[in-house]
């Protein structure tokens, strides 16, 4: 396999080339946005043809650092889209954050490359385009993201599709399980980047502390696997073991299993469809002994249900939520905003979507523009 991976310094990134190093994928292509000494390292590690900085001054200061290297340095969009469609390699593992992922995504779909899948904004504000290229172009999206990644194994060797009855995303209820409206009233970013159980960026961990990432998944979980947003269920558990379930028409479910480790699900849409040992802990479930579920509070937290009734109205109304969500969580880390806002700004965002339908990335392109000034308008 020949990889190029969006997002190289980050969580998944970071770990993507673990697995990478194990099975001996060759790394064509490293992408970040600006962080100069973790890339280096990466190159002088990995010794890709091509790295990026998004960030043209940070890239210019890497060209001098690896100028004793054979790795080309490229800078800005372009230099993204190069990474992402180079044909040099034959999948494209992309981890950005946010919007930033989506039109990589169908550049390289385009050029026919395999997608590994772990922006789920490239299918929170693009789906109905990027399933649509996708399929014209006989390409393969592979879930990266835990929850997706254990519906599409729990799918395999399916029955035909008229047997599946409901698709079930566990999540983790974040750090502020248990809290009701009038606690969430008073947590600041601090307390909401405190997650239980994994080690994420920034903007992940906001997003599951407001149960938003959750929603967001109901919509991939719609786009990927072709249900109707009724027929996709949340429940929070809280051990982060079960990372998924599908119920079939006789009321038989079936579930993934394995610790809380990003390993497993990246290794898995790499080596699709085989598997191979892993640098992953084995799951004991006798040391584990314990594991619960619980209806998710969606009167403490809204956003699961905003979600649901945007992926509903269909179109770029799920391209108005994921637009004002990133602003507010950007403004909330900054301080600027309320824990209980977020919800607010994201519903604001779906009521004033009037348009739906869409064609092209143009016009997902302006309905994400609309919706981010809408909230800076308001906020700033």
């Amino acid at each position: 396999m020949k990889l190029s991976i969006l997002g190289s310094t980050g969580s998944i990134g970071t770990q993507t080339l673990d697995v990478a190093k194990k099975n001996n994928y060759e790394v064509v292509c490293l992408v970040a946005n600006k962080s100069v000494k973790k890339i280096e390292e990466q190159i002088r590690e990995f010794n890709p043809r091509i790295a990026v900085l998004s960030d043209e001054k940070a890239a210019l200061d890497l060209s001098i650092r690896v100028a004793d290297t054979n790795t080309k340095i490229l800078s800005g969009n372009d230099g993204v889209l190069q990474a992402a469609t180079t044909e040099k390699a034959d999948t494209v593992l992309n981890s950005f954050v946010g919007m930033a992922g989506l039109i990589p995504t169908i550049s390289a779909i385009k050029e026919k490359k395999t997608i590994a899948l772990a922006n789920k904004e490239t299918l929170v504000a693009g789906g109905d385009l990027v399933m649509r290229l996708a399929n014209e172009n006989g390409v393969a999206i592979l879930p990266v993201d835990s929850e997706h990644s254990a519906i599409f194994q729990c799918l395999q060797g399916k029955a035909p599709n008229n047997a599946l009855k409901k698709i079930i995303l566990t999540a983790s209820g974040g750090p502020f399980f248990g809290f009701s409206r009038e606690q969430l009233k008073n947590v600041n970013a601090t307390d909401a980047l405190k997650h239980p159980n994994w080690d994420m960026g920034q903007k992940i961990t906001i997003d599951c502390a407001t149960m938003m990432n959750k929603g967001f998944e109901l919509i991939e979980a719609v786009h990927l696997f072709r249900v109707k947003p009724k027929d996709v269920d949340v429940l929070v558990h809280r051990e982060s073991i079960v990372h998924s379930l599908v119920e079939y028409n006789d009321n038989s479910v079936i579930a993934q299993l394995g610790v809380p480790d990003m390993r497993i699900p990246i290794q898995y849409a790499l080596t699709y469809p085989n598997r191979y040992p892993s640098p992953v802990k084995q799951l004991d479930l006798a040391d584990i002994q314990t594991l619960s579920f619980y209806k998710p509070d969606t009167k403490a937290f809204a956003c699961i249900d905003i979600c649901k009734r945007a992926i509903e109205k269909g179109g770029l109304a799920t391209t108005a939520v994921n637009a004002a969500n990133e602003v507010a969580v950007s403004l909330f880390l900054q301080d600027k905003i309320d824990f209980l806002d977020i919800e607010q700004i994201a519903a604001d965002a779906l009521n004033n979507q009037k348009k739906t339908a869409y064609n092209t990335v143009e016009e997902v392109l302006e309905a994400d523009k609309a919706a981010r000034e809408a909230v800076k308008q308001k906020y700033l």
